[in-house]
């Protein structure tokens, strides 16, 4: 069965220049992405037309300066623009996600002249970006990672694997992070790599629960040669680089969450409506009511959580904590909604032929990517009470 429209999300926008892109991002959902999703996903397919078409609609660089081609949108809209992607497919929702997050270091910390060079083709030019901190060793720990690059005149030369890439083997441009100096974070270098370097290969994608469409690949460096002109920042500035951008990129794990739940709920309850048992709606039985009314509340409280952090982070305030709470809480509540979604449904929910199921497994990957929620808390907690063994 093809996934329901959704129900137009009643939000609260700074701008009309916002509320008439949020109408663009949910026509090109409701027509280019919702329709095929189910059949899709179920094949594996990567629908890069669909990233193309964002692309040239201004949608892949939102919160990128306009003088680089980028959208120049806050944070408070470009993740709204996110929820709604993901609401009609994941797979597009994450994907606009990991690609901002792939061109965060360029655009905080690379060079006029790299921005210049390079940012209008990854912001509006069709390509499509990676993010490479995690290797197969090195996972929640990433400081300790083992990709290294050596200095060779004006070049690097990259040797590794990086592990649980995100357009893994289709990114036209990967940002990897590798060690130039000692062990630890501050031996830690951020480089702009072409997706088709030679020496850069990916592996077979990862067969995975959810997601499907989207691939998930390791990536392999062996002896890529990457000009100096391509360091990302200052050499040993690597692992910073990558703390601020997964900053900003739990936020965006955050608004695709309460997408996938704002998808289940709302299959949920035209579900209700529309199922007779005891010859009356279901949405009439009060126990099945207050799981659609505790389903409602965790969404909003978590679209709300997502924006408070969002509006700080417009405003140059710090974030760090509040992020880490957004994407802890909201893919706890997508996890829980989903969940919840598949109950409503009962035997159908069990099956493809409705979508319920499809969102929780989907909704379990947003539980681990960027940082797992019990790395989340770690976070947190540092905030609180200060880091451990002090």
């Amino acid at each position: 069965m093809p996934d329901r429209a959704p129900q137009p999300v009643d939000r609260q926008l700074p701008t009309d220049e916002a509320r008439d892109l949020i109408s663009l991002v949910r026509d090109i959902a409701q027509r280019e992405i919702a329709p095929s999703a189910a059949e899709e996903e179920d094949a594996g397919r990567f629908p890069r037309e669909v990233f193309t078409l964002l692309s040239d609609s201004g949608l892949l660089g939102l919160p990128y300066d306009a003088e680089y081609g980028g959208g120049e949108q806050p944070y408070e809209v470009y993740l709204q623009v996110l929820e709604e992607l993901a609401a009609a497919r994941l797979t597009v929702g994450l994907g606009v996600s990991v690609h901002t997050l792939a061109s965060y270091a360029l655009a905080a910390y690379g060079t006029k002249e790299q921005q210049v060079e390079h940012l209008p083709a990854m912001l509006g030019g069709g390509l499509l970006g990676a993010y490479c901190l995690s290797e197969p060793a090195s996972g929640s720990d990433a400081a300790s990672l083992r990709t290294k690059a050596v200095r060779d005149g004006d070049d690097w030369v990259i040797t590794g694997t990086k592990a649980w890439i995100t357009h893994g083997g289709i990114a036209d441009f990967y940002t990897v992070m590798a060690r130039t100096g000692v062990e630890g974070p501050r031996g830690i270098t951020a480089f702009l790599v072409p997706g088709d370097a030679d020496g850069l290969s990916a592996a077979a994608p990862e067969k995975k629960m959810g997601l499907k469409g989207s691939p998930t690949a390791q990536v392999h460096l062996d002896g890529v040669r990457v000009p100096d002109a391509r360091r990302l920042g200052e050499e040993g500035q690597g692992f910073a680089i990558a703390l601020s951008a997964l900053d900003s990129g739990r936020l965006g794990i955050a608004a695709c969450a309460i997408g996938v739940a704002q998808a289940a709920l709302d299959e949920a309850v035209s579900y209700a409506a529309e199922r007779r048992q005891f010859g009356k709606p279901i949405s009439d039985f009060q126990g099945l009511r207050f799981m659609l009314a505790d389903m409602a509340t965790q969404i909003e409280a978590g679209r709300a959580l997502y924006l408070t952090a969002a509006r700080l982070r417009d405003a140059g305030l710090p974030f760090a904590k509040q992020a880490a709470m957004a994407k802890l809480y909201c893919t706890d509540t997508a996890m829980r909604v989903t969940t919840d979604a598949v109950q409503v449904l009962g035997g159908y929910g069990y099956t493809a032929d409705f979508p319920a199921e499809r969102y929780m497994r989907e909704a379990k990957v947003l539980q681990i990517v960027e940082g797992t929620n019990q790395i989340q808390r770690m976070v947190i907690a540092r905030h609180l009470a200060g880091p451990e063994g002090r």
